[in-house]
């Protein structure tokens, strides 16, 4: 048999009948529409039976159809009885699926959408799910779609799994013996060029948000307590330095007559020889425990320091320095008096409390 030719008219209508299957779950039409665009690109009809499960005479005959009948040969009735289903077994073999990334699943992309799902859905179980249901069955299944995040691929599990289970405890049992407050720092910079994030607009009007494209930030360290959820907070116009975080430091300490705990991650200047020496001078009341590497999901600080962006500077505009800061100090001010809310953010921690009670 000579090879058929469609033209590119065609072959978009077929795409889009294509797409209309898909959309409708009939994988009796995505079949026939895929077996056609195949024999416009090569003559084995054979090869083109095998890969799609069918005789070759039915190659012909669809070809055959095609030709006689046009777009009136693609229209199926609908099916008598209920459609198939995945079973319980094949729903969990389809997280496992999910779960693993559509790489491990031999896609070429690391996005998972709703038709490539779908598509997996098919390939895997041969159920051809309409694409809207796709995303019920995967909600209905624990799943989301959501926005992915870095993590570095320096990260030490087996350390991250040590300081959860054994530094936390011990940690723990420390502070009600000293009756020390356990406190979180971090710092963070507030562009006063702004920052972007979501928000609702018309649609096809892009929101415009001015900037003065200033390369200057209102920097601020911070600290916040495990069990009372106090904020306590420093702002600054000068770089970070040891100098600076010395100077936080005693700010720190000056709001306790006893020792307190502090958890820090591994910033230069929290580890300088200038800040260790600082620290063993003060180590009466100063303690000082070190994070995991790399785990800035370990300090709910950043959860705050998020927050403070999404009060202060997310599609804000500051023509001046000094409305940054204000904007900034207030949503500190704001924050700092909501303790409940603080203490939300050490869910991570909270959370591994409650299971290791129970296990």
């Amino acid at each position: 048999m000579n090879r058929i030719t469609f033209c590119r008219a065609t072959i978009k209508r077929f795409e889009e009948e294509m797409q209309k299957g898909y959309q409708r779950g009939d994988k009796r039409l995505v079949r026939r529409i895929s077996v056609l665009m195949a024999t416009n690109r090569q003559k084995d009809i054979t090869g083109i039976a095998v890969t799609w499960g069918i005789a070759r005479q039915t190659v012909y005959d669809w070809i055959a159809a095609f030709l006689e009948r046009g777009w009136d040969s693609l229209v199926y009735k609908v099916a008598p009885g209920r459609p198939a289903r995945l079973t319980k077994t094949q729903k969990q073999e389809l997280c496992e699926a999910v779960k693993a990334g559509p790489e491990a699943c031999g896609f070429s992309t690391g996005c998972w959408t709703s038709v490539l799902i779908q598509k997996m859905i098919h390939q895997k179980f041969g159920v051809c799910y309409n694409r809207f249901y796709v995303n019920e069955l995967l909600h209905n299944l624990g799943f989301s779609y959501q926005k992915a995040h870095f993590v570095s691929d320096h990260l030490d599990e087996e350390a991250r799994q040590k300081w959860m289970k054994e530094e936390w405890p011990k940690i723990i049992e420390q502070a009600k013996q000293l009756g020390a407050p356990v406190f979180f720092g971090d710092e963070a910079s507030f562009a006063q060029w702004g920052s972007l994030s979501y928000t609702w607009a018309p649609i096809g009007q892009q929101p415009q948000i001015k900037t003065t494209g200033i390369r200057k930030g209102y920097k601020m360290f911070g600290s916040i307590e495990f069990f009372s959820g106090q904020l306590i907070y420093q702002g600054r116009e000068d770089r970070f330095n040891s100098d600076n975080y010395q100077i936080f430091l005693k700010y720190l300490l000056s709001h306790f007559p006893g020792p307190i705990i502090l958890i820090q991650d591994g910033a230069r200047y929290h580890t300088s020889k200038a800040t260790r020496q600082f620290i063993e001078d003060h180590k009466k009341n100063l303690i000082v425990y070190q994070l995991p590497s790399y785990s800035p999901d370990f300090n709910p600080i950043e959860y705050l320091w998020k927050k403070v962006k999404t009060k202060a500077t997310h599609n804000r505009y500051f023509e001046d320095f000094v409305k940054l800061v204000e904007s900034v100090e207030d949503a500190l001010k704001v924050l700092a008096s909501t303790a409940d809310e603080i203490k939300r953010l050490m869910g991570v921690y909270t959370n591994h409390m409650a299971d290791a009670q129970t296990a």
